[in-house]
């Protein structure tokens, strides 16, 4: 394996339920390329939508999956019962940072509020330098692409600084992506929120 191989990737993902067939399967690829790819799968721990569709891809390709649950959504219709290791954590902010914690990489799938939440999350505490891990957006069907126009958008108004964009890498394929994120060094600027120079 190369030097730069990011072994844990966590996943953060919708567990919506009626979701489109396309969504669940680019979900279950994920899961199966990590399983191929000798990666731990890090996610949420629940069992519907695309967070039950990456765990049960990478199970099913004999990988290795680590579920991280908060104990007000541990529920027998929420919770994934077939993990490799599950984690059961008193909140959800305390959840959130074990995912991170975990984490080499990490990889948005399509999702709601969650979602979106644990995301810019994980990009904020990057680019304040909590963090030097890189995030990926698994860009299933363009879902993604709104919200890559809005942060382009933020950084043409000055809210961003320009270097921040290569916090994050967009594409629709999930080997491209773990590649991607095999490959990341930070920028020279990376901490320029923080120091102001």
């Amino acid at each position: 394996m190369p030097e730069s191989f990011r072994k844990n990737i966590t996943v953060y993902a919708g567990s919506a339920d009626h979701l489109k067939q396309v969504y669940l399967d680019a979900a279950w690829l994920l899961g199966e390329t990590l399983a191929k790819q000798g990666r731990t799968l890090v996610f949420g721990a629940g069992k519907t939508g695309l967070m039950g569709a990456v765990a049960d891809g990478a199970l099913a390709a004999g990988g290795k999956t680590v579920g991280v649950i908060n104990d007000e959504l541990n529920l027998p219709h929420l919770a994934h019962a077939g993990l490799s290791e599950l984690e059961i954590l008193p909140d959800i902010h305390t959840r959130q940072a074990r995912m991170t914690q975990l984490a080499d990489g990490i990889i948005a799938l399509p999702g709601g509020f969650g979602t979106f939440a644990e995301l810019f999350e994980a990009l904020t505490w990057a680019q304040i330098g909590l963090h030097n891990k890189p995030v990926g957006l698994l860009n299933v069907a363009g879902y993604f692409d709104p919200l890559v126009a809005m942060i382009e958008k933020a950084i043409e108004e000055n809210y961003i600084y320009p270097e921040h964009r290569g916090l994050f890498y967009v594409t629709d394929d999930p080997a491209l992506l773990l590649a991607l994120l095999d490959g990341f060094t930070p920028s020279n600027g990376i901490n320029r929120w923080v120091e102001r120079p």
